[in-house]
């Protein structure tokens, strides 16, 4: 195959985020503006550009925001402290704090600080086990989120399918294997990581190959069977002279192989990035209509 599908998440999240926009003009005219808080500790540049990111597509959709910049120095109790002021909050209906926090604050106690109904992130323990049990009122991490929500609108058929994920991350590999062998989407899913023995074989395997390990180019063209369908959940950064930044983004997928082979691919940058954020809005009108 010499002209992939490219899956255009540029193209999708306007498309939900479209839809985002219109329920948030209806729950604000029922005197229900969704809000949503984003915490970020410390002065990690890509992190303040993703903080960025969502707070500005909040007040393009209509919604109440709050970005809370805390220092490097902030201690944990500081930052448990600004979570419970949020949890109590009625005009924040989502909260968000920037992974990664500084060493020294301990991510999961902070996680499990956040009221689960507020969790618009999905790590809480408690949304994990929705998911699990398949319980809609729970929160699905975005970026998995975003990945379902292309194929579908591509119509890749999942049921059947035999599904590899590199990685096994709670942030996309375990709970993209949970959605994807959903009774929703009946795929028969490999975990795959840095330990699986033979990874390019398992991966050879997979009509539908989702990499999110965090490796530039990791995955190679003899890695993937002819007509699959690969989402490159990867953004790395790799130093690059000929460009104005120093650096250019790439996957996880050695995109120029690998694409010939495949059905359909995602794009880096463009393809599930942008669906990243378009979820989380979507989760937060979810926590909006929840709470009320």
């Amino acid at each position: 195959m010499t002209s992939p599908r490219i899956l255009d998440g540029k193209a999708v999240a306007a498309a939900v985020l479209d839809e985002c926009r219109a329920e948030a003009a209806a729950l604000t005219a029922k005197g229900i503006v969704p809000g949503l808080a984003v915490v970020l500790v410390g002065e990690d540049p890509a992190s303040k550009v993703y903080v960025g990111s969502k707070v500005r597509t909040c007040g393009e959709l209509g919604f109440h925001s709050r970005k809370i910049e805390l220092p490097a120095a902030t201690t944990q109790e500081q930052l448990l402290e600004v979570v419970r002021q949020l949890n109590a909050d009625p005009a924040i209906h989502g909260i968000l704090v920037q992974s990664p926090p500084p060493a020294h604050i301990d991510e999961q106690a902070i996680i499990r600080a956040i009221d689960p109904r507020k969790d618009v992130d999905g790590f809480h323990p408690e949304n994990v086990a929705k998911l699990a049990l398949e319980d809609a009122t729970g929160f699905v991490p975005c970026t998995p989120a975003g990945c379902i929500k292309l194929m579908e609108t591509a119509g890749i058929a999942t049921s059947g399918a035999e599904a590899v994920i590199i990685g096994r991350s709670m942030i996309v590999g375990k709970p993209m294997a949970l959605l994807l062998v959903s009774k929703k989407a009946n795929a028969t899913v490999t975990i795959a990581h840095s330990r699986s023995k033979d990874l390019p074989a398992i991966c050879r395997r997979a009509d539908i190959l989702v990499a999110a390990v965090g490796r530039p180019e990791m995955v190679k063209a003899d890695w993937v069977k002819p007509g699959a369908v690969v989402i490159d959940v990867g953004i790395n950064r790799i130093a690059d002279a000929s460009k104005k930044s120093g650096y250019r983004l790439t996957g996880d997928v050695a995109y120029d192989e690998v694409a010939p082979r495949c059905s359909a691919i995602t794009p880096v940058p463009g393809g599930v990035g942008p669906m990243t954020i378009a979820m989380l809005m979507k989760n937060t009108l979810q926590a909006a209509r929840q709470l009320g």
